[in-house]
């Protein structure tokens, strides 16, 4: 009997064969589950909402850090905003769901070199942090946010959807270009609960 030689061009025996394509395709598939991996997950610890005289309130917590690209982005002078959304929502059986209200909060972290701090921004409101680290809890977390006004007893099949991302909207243009599909730039979560009568 000869010997057998597997080149790539000669035939191999069926066993051998088909083990060398399994390997092939176990090492594609290895490579695209390392692909489809996030980056950088953003965690919601807390959300919860509820009527009250003032109106309909939210209270969030987040947790996350920065990805290194994004990190050095920030540090580099490119300032970050990140963008918290809820939306009050009415089931209807007979229709589509409708739309009570809608609000939306938006922080604004820079770094300045001169002082080697950070800057949060809400609204009109700014305040300065010496790291990193006390500048993301200030805008991982939000109490007592009034997204509605008091919603009448009658309805009470309502809902919040809410959204808590980096806007990557908001970044310079050719930084928005040069991010393209990069993982790391979409950090976002998106949760529905229910609003408690």
């Amino acid at each position: 009997m000869p010997p057998i030689h597997c080149a790539r061009d000669a035939r191999c025996p069926g066993g051998l064969k088909r083990l060398r394509k399994a390997a092939l395709l176990c090492l594609a598939l290895f490579s695209l589950l390392l692909a489809a991996v996030p980056a950088q997950a953003l965690d919601l610890l807390r959300l919860d909402a509820q009527r009250s005289e003032r109106g309909v309130l939210v209270n969030f917590e987040t947790r996350f850090d920065l990805p290194a690209g994004v990190e050095d982005a920030l540090q580099r002078g490119v300032a970050l905003h990140f963008l918290a959304e809820a939306v009050l929502m009415r089931s209807r059986w007979y229709w589509r769901d409708k739309e009570l209200a809608r609000a939306a909060r938006t922080w604004r972290i820079a770094y300045q070199p001169l002082t080697f701090s950070y800057k949060v921004s809400q609204g009109g409101l700014s305040q300065t942090y010496r790291s990193l680290g006390e500048a993301l809890r200030a805008l991982q977390r939000f109490s007592q946010w009034r997204i509605a006004d008091q919603v009448s007893a009658d309805e009470d099949r309502c809902y919040i959807e809410f959204t808590y991302r980096l806007d990557t909207e908001q970044l310079p243009r050719p930084l928005q270009i040069g991010i393209g599909s990069q993982p790391e730039w979409t950090l976002g979560v998106a949760r529905t609960i229910a609003l408690p009568d």
